[in-house]
């Protein structure tokens, strides 16, 4: 008999099919109305090859969710840095960046605060970088956002509401710069078109006429 995944089941009676999906720590989430065990197991071994695939994808994108236990890298702006974790008398937690290594002092060892410590810088650089460019953008776009905010998500990258209010993940500060005005174009390019359809992509490709490569560049990111 085969060995089935680990996963975690989450019932919503609201739902008609079962999901499956990877949150950003690499766990099988199965999403699903109430159904017995048995049919579970059964849609596990029908779909154990795209588990082992999405697996190993997801074991080689950058910027993943850092495991404390291993070798530690953080991108910033597309290029990887090594992390080093260095024991300090000071009681307080303090991270560094010198433009080519981070270096996070801490006088208790806590991987949540740790965590926290990396969300700031990311959500300061975020602050810092990324304004003057969507102004940039919005001005040679002639569209005008209504809000801005930044926060760290599972998920998306970017959004824009049906207000015109943007949002972007501070983990985008991961990416290259150029993958980076992609996603801006993008979010952008909402307050004219509310969907994925031709139209919408031909506004991107106005502005950013290679961006299909932004877009396999980002893929190959994780939030």
């Amino acid at each position: 008999m085969s060995l089935l995944p680990q996963y975690i089941h989450i019932v919503n009676p609201k739902l008609k099919h079962i999901y499956l999906s990877f949150d950003a720590e690499g766990n099988l989430i199965i999403k699903s109305p109430k159904v017995s065990q048995k049919k579970i197991e059964q849609l596990l071994l029908k779909k154990a090859s795209w588990i082992t695939k999405s697996k190993e994808k997801l074991r080689h994108k950058k910027g993943k969710v850092l495991d404390f236990t291993q070798a530690l890298e953080l991108y910033f702006l597309g290029e990887c840095h090594t992390l080093v974790l260095v024991p300090y008398k000071k009681k307080r937690t303090k991270l560094t960046f010198d433009g080519d290594l981070f270096t996070l002092y801490y006088s208790h060892y806590d991987v949540a605060t740790f965590q926290k410590h990396i969300d700031k810088f990311y959500k300061e650089e975020a602050q810092n970088h990324l304004p003057p460019l969507i102004e940039e953008w919005s001005s040679t776009m002639a569209l005008r956002y209504n809000k801005l905010s930044f926060r760290k998500t599972k998920r998306q990258w970017g959004s824009c509401s049906a207000k015109n209010d943007l949002s972007f993940n501070t983990m985008i500060m991961k990416l290259p710069l150029n993958v980076i005005q992609y996603i801006i174009v993008h979010e952008l390019a909402h307050i004219t078109y509310k969907h994925h359809q031709k139209t919408f992509w031909k506004e991107v490709e106005r502005y950013l006429p290679a961006y299909k490569a932004e877009v396999k560049i980002l893929k190959s990111y994780s939030t």
